[in-house]
């Protein structure tokens, strides 16, 4: 049989860094799927769609020496292109209907929610998602309601390994975790980037609700600060020391197990040039504190709120400045505050950076 094969433009690079070029073209959205990738016993050539910005380039080379080049490869067998055209072969209009599009993926591990209407179906609403996605091996279904405590909710195996640990890999950065104990949301990752290159060598940060510390992480592998990473979920410092482990840091994180209430008021009032307050749910309960942690001279507070329209930017600006005002400070300048992610209808995860004195 005669394989016909078209010149394609490509990245070529060494076999030993394949994975990581390849990851880091999938993250820019150049990965031409059209083709196979192309290969030989030193060089791996990664079709790609369109020619790659000076910015790109520079982001490749960081990993290894890379060549733009013309390449024949072959073309990609076709197949599904989403897990909804392989149970559009078994299922009827009114059931796709009910099947939610879009879900998590954690390292290796899908989470999706699946409406009651179509919860016959969930084991072939995994199994779909495992034959489209070929580097997720597991696929979990929510359960329940979300613990108001810790974050977390119940998970129900649906599809591929039984296992709830995984590695994620987000900027850089390592974490492992167990999605069935800590808290995390892949969904964040723009916002992580965001708050980690504010920060700058010197600075001395208190991440109020740090989980597993994907802000923490962050920040110390780019900078040389100290970060005060506080959770009251044993589980998430326990993944939290490993992931201190796992990276290569510049600055330091320090975890403390407790409640950031009680932790800043004994041991942290007045040491933070900036506080990171992501828990939406309940951060308004702990805007005081926040301010007791900031230095006397002042300091920024990235607080996270969720609120509903219309003007949910508003109400969670109102809402910071009176606790802020309550607190003995005030708000020097709004410096920031923008939608971080729709949460429900009609409701959003609103952040605010906020200089306070």
């Amino acid at each position: 049989m005669i394989i016909l094969k078209s010149s394609v433009l490509c990245v070529k690079v060494p076999r030993k860094v394949g994975e990581a070029i390849r990851k880091k073209l999938n993250g820019m959205g150049v990965l031409n799927r059209g083709f196979e990738i192309g290969k030989n016993d030193v060089y791996l050539y990664f079709p790609i769609t369109r020619d790659l910005s000076g910015y790109e380039l520079e982001e490749l080379k960081k990993i290894c020496k890379v060549e733009i080049v013309k390449q024949k490869l072959e073309r990609c067998k076709s197949r599904p292109r989403s897990f909804l055209d392989v149970l559009k072969r078994e299922l009827n209009e009114e059931e796709l209907e009910f099947i939610r599009r879009s879900f998590d993926i954690i390292g290796d591990i899908a989470i999706i929610e699946v409406p009651k209407e179509v919860s016959h179906l969930k084991h072939k609403i995994g199994e779909a998602i495992l034959q489209v996605h070929k580097n997720i091996r597991t696929v979990l279904a929510k359960v329940g309601k979300v613990d108001s405590e810790f974050r977390l909710r119940k998970l129900e195996h649906i599809a591929g390994e039984k296992k709830t640990e995984t590695i994620h890999r987000e900027h850089g950065c390592v974490f492992v975790l167990d999605v069935s104990k800590v808290y995390f949301s892949p969904r964040l990752a723009t916002e992580h980037w965001r708050v980690a290159s504010q920060v700058k060598d010197g600075e001395t940060v208190v991440d109020m609700f740090t989980g597993i510390g994907p802000f923490a992480i962050l920040i110390a592998k780019r900078v040389d600060a100290t970060i005060y990473a506080i959770d009251k979920n044993p589980y998430a410092i326990k993944y939290l020391e490993e992931n201190i482990k796992r990276n290569k840091l510049r600055g330091k994180v320090i975890p403390i197990l407790g409640d950031a209430k009680q932790i800043i008021k004994e041991k942290m009032p007045g040491k933070a040039d900036r506080v990171i307050m992501n828990l939406p749910e309940k951060a308004y309960n702990f805007i005081e504190d926040a301010c007791l942690a900031v230095k006397p001279e002042g300091g920024i507070i990235h607080y996270y709120q969720f609120a509903s329209d219309p003007d949910p930017e508003g109400k969670v600006v109102e809402i910071l400045e009176g606790k802020v005002l309550q607190a003995g400070r005030k708000i020097v300048s709004i410096l920031n505050v923008r939608k971080v992610r729709p949460y429900a209808p009609h409701e959003w995860q609103i952040v605010v950076d906020a200089l306070i004195h």
